[in-house]
């Protein structure tokens, strides 16, 4: 099962490292990995997406929660949460399917962000799956170049991530 595992740390060097070996050092797969500062500038938030069994995501949060720099661990998967994930995708647009693309990426609320007289670059933002999906309504021959941050989560309404 896919979990969304959301970490507050100590903004400081090594951090990421150290979280990033705890995964490593048990053989647990890092789908996506998402770490920016919050408005505390001493603490960083972190998001790291995985997959396991719920005996595998409680030993992963456990382990977190005894590194140093931890502050908090939430699995956002537990309760409702959001998500969303920035793509930007550069796509052969020529000819017939310059129309073609423009109207996917505006059934996906896509932005076209640059153009050029073969190509269009295109910034999407939403879950894995519609990402997923707009990669697939394109077609993997049209596609140049992707990239996608990964996916970053917060639980509705009342819960909060805080030291």
């Amino acid at each position: 099962m896919r979990h969304i595992i959301s970490v507050l740390l100590e903004n400081e060097a090594g951090a990421l490292s150290r979280v990033a070996g705890l995964f490593s050092a048990r053989a647990y797969n890092i789908e996506s990995l998402t770490v920016a500062p919050t408005e505390d500038a001493s603490l960083s938030r972190m998001t790291v997406v995985t997959s396991g069994s719920d005996d595998v995501v409680e030993q992963i949060t456990k382990q977190l929660n005894k590194l140093i720099e931890v502050v908090k661990v939430v699995d956002l998967s537990e309760a409702a949460h959001i998500e969303r994930e920035l793509m930007l995708i550069k796509v052969r647009a020529s000819g017939k399917d310059r129309e073609e693309i423009k109207r996917m990426s505006d059934i996906f609320r896509g932005r076209i962000i640059d153009v050029t007289d073969s190509t269009y670059t295109i910034e999407l933002t939403g879950t894995c799956a519609k990402l997923d999906a707009f990669i697939e309504a394109v077609g993997k021959g049209l596609i140049l170049e992707t990239v996608r941050t990964g996916s970053s989560g917060i639980a509705r309404g009342e819960r909060v991530l805080r030291a």
